[in-house]
């Protein structure tokens, strides 16, 4: 049985995942500011990583990753499409807001070109495409678990904007569609921002999906 840790990080309140197993090894996703914080929730829990996972590569899903890669010394996961974006600032978007530090990071260990079910250790879930908040936006499905971590392509009642490099609202409200409402009802959603939601809330309540 898998549990899923959310702790919102950084200015923008970015949520990263923390995803254990009943071995105490865990995956880490979208570990986006506060690198140092996540190693203390690791070690405090006494978890053993075994790889960074990235619903995309905007600044705010990416700021802590060498941090905590090379403590661990793990593998970083992203989608083909985006892996350059996360040593470019205009790309990944911290070019875009003077306030905030410029994220560079290096390039991704392994790189996702397809969708389907992937296994890394005892972990097992599925990779879905869902373009249109970003190219390379992907979500990862735990079918068995029953719950979903999407990044910034849905969210409660509300769905990811699309007036970054790359977006697209039709592309986005199509993937929404065809990769996230065929899921379940009842899978959990767990977004990039914000609080969970499932399939069946997000049909009935989401604004952006009527007529779906």
């Amino acid at each position: 049985m898998l549990k899923v840790h959310t702790y919102p990080l950084g200015p923008i309140e970015t949520n990263c995942y923390i995803i254990r197993d009943e071995n105490n090894q865990c995956l880490v996703i979208d570990p986006g500011e506060e690198g140092s914080r996540i190693i203390n929730v690791l070690k405090k829990k006494e978890l053993t990583p075994i790889g960074i996972l990235l619903t995309h590569a905007h600044f705010d899903h990416i700021g802590a990753v060498d941090k905590v890669r090379d403590y661990y010394h793990i593998p970083v996961y992203v989608h083909i499409d985006e892996n350059e974006w996360l040593e470019n600032p205009k790309l990944n978007g911290s070019a875009k807001y003077p306030s905030l530090p410029i994220v560079k990071v290096k390039l991704a260990d392994t790189l996702i070109s397809e969708e389907g079910f992937m296994q890394i250790k005892d972990f097992k879930f599925e990779i879905r495409h869902t373009p249109g908040h970003s190219p390379g936006s992907i979500s990862f499905v735990f079918n068995e678990e029953g719950f979903a971590i999407v990044g910034d392509t849905l969210f409660k009642q509300s769905i990811g904007r699309t007036d970054l490099p790359g977006g697209n609202q039709q592309e986005l409200i199509q993937s929404i569609h065809d990769r996230l409402l065929t899921l379940n009802d009842d899978i959990i959603i767990y977004p990039g921002h914000g609080s969970s939601t499932t399939i069946a809330i997000e049909k009935e309540t989401n604004p952006y999906l009527n007529g779906f």
